[in-house]
């Protein structure tokens, strides 16, 4: 089949400059809506090739099965699980994840996030514009060199993420039960390797950056938040569902931590009335840790090129 009848769709945003590198060789349906229609999704894939798509579309065998010449699937992003890796193993539908190409925006959403909950002071805009002066309030913010930062997850993310916090005088440790004592990582990234239960306890700052999987399901949970300092401060920007939210939303009530930053949520979007709405000293954002103008550039043309590839290959 010539590559020029082959189809591709896309469900949901992708760089403009990509989707037209991808219509030069490929016809290209360019629908972000598409991920809200379930029944015009389905009829789009009917005769797709490929389809690209970010972490809301299902590809689940209810669209596989309407989707039989379906051979690739592009994912501008890297976690996987809106996506059954049985079913598509078994259709032999190859799975091209963006891996690394948003890391650099993860990292810095972390190390911004780590330092305005620690300093506790870059909320309360509206107070001094109205002319509050809360100067006694925030002047006992923390500083973020000297801290101890525990990253849990120390793949790709997780090592830009103490790469960076090095560079401002942190001293970060890390727990990674997928990575050997022994593994070159520790000695080249200078990052201490350390148990679950010491990441715990030592941190001032506590990163997660693990996928969602049954055994990483509520790995924070009122046991584990238990063990943090008073003032740790949170941050989630991996995946919903590896927090036990109504656990860490009760211990922000209550002052037993001292903030948290959290981009991704176990029910995407909240509903209205969250349990996190009015707590002091948390940032809630939608999902966007790993999307900036630049990001977004960088894995819709790795994506652009790579499903381009496997194609032209004849795909899988």
């Amino acid at each position: 089949m010539s590559t020029q009848r082959r189809k591709i769709v896309v469900s949901e945003f992708m760089d403009s400059s990509a989707v037209e590198s991808l219509r030069k060789h490929f016809d290209v349906l360019d629908d972000r809506t598409l991920v809200d229609d379930p029944k015009r999704l389905f009829e789009a894939v009917h005769d797709a090739d490929a389809i690209v798509i970010r972490n809301r579309t299902q590809i689940n065998p209810a669209l596989l099965e309407r989707a039989p010449r379906l051979s690739v699937v592009g994912r501008l992003g890297v976690g996987l699980d809106n996506i059954d890796l049985k079913a598509c193993e078994q259709r032999q539908v190859k799975i091209i994840p963006a891996t690394g190409a948003n890391a650099l925006a993860v990292a810095e959403y972390v190390i911004s996030t780590a330092m305005m909950l620690l300093r506790g002071a870059y909320l309360s805009s509206a107070e001094v514009a109205s002319g509050d002066w809360p100067r006694p309030q925030l002047s006992n913010g923390r500083e973020f060199a000297g801290s101890t930062l525990a990253v849990v997850g120390f793949g790709g993310v997780g090592q830009l993420v103490a790469r960076l916090a090095i560079g401002l005088g942190v001293q970060v440790i890390a727990f990674d039960p997928q990575l050997a004592g022994d593994a070159e990582v520790w000695q080249l990234s200078g990052v201490r390797r350390v148990s679950f239960e010491e990441a715990l306890a030592q941190a001032d700052v506590l990163t997660l950056h693990v996928p969602l999987r049954d055994e990483t399901r509520n790995l924070l949970g009122p046991v584990q938040i238990k063990s943090l300092k008073p003032h740790a401060v949170v941050i989630n920007a991996a995946r919903g569902g590896i927090i036990d939210e109504a656990a860490l939303a009760t211990a922000l009530r209550e002052g037993r931590v001292g903030g948290a930053a959290l981009d991704v949520f176990e029910e995407e979007p909240m509903r209205d009335g969250s349990m996190f709405a009015g707590l002091p000293n948390v940032i809630l954002t939608p999902h966007i840790a790993g999307l900036t103008l630049q990001s977004n550039e960088r894995v819709s043309t790795l994506i652009a090129a790579r499903v381009t590839e496997a194609l032209s290959q004849g795909g899988c």
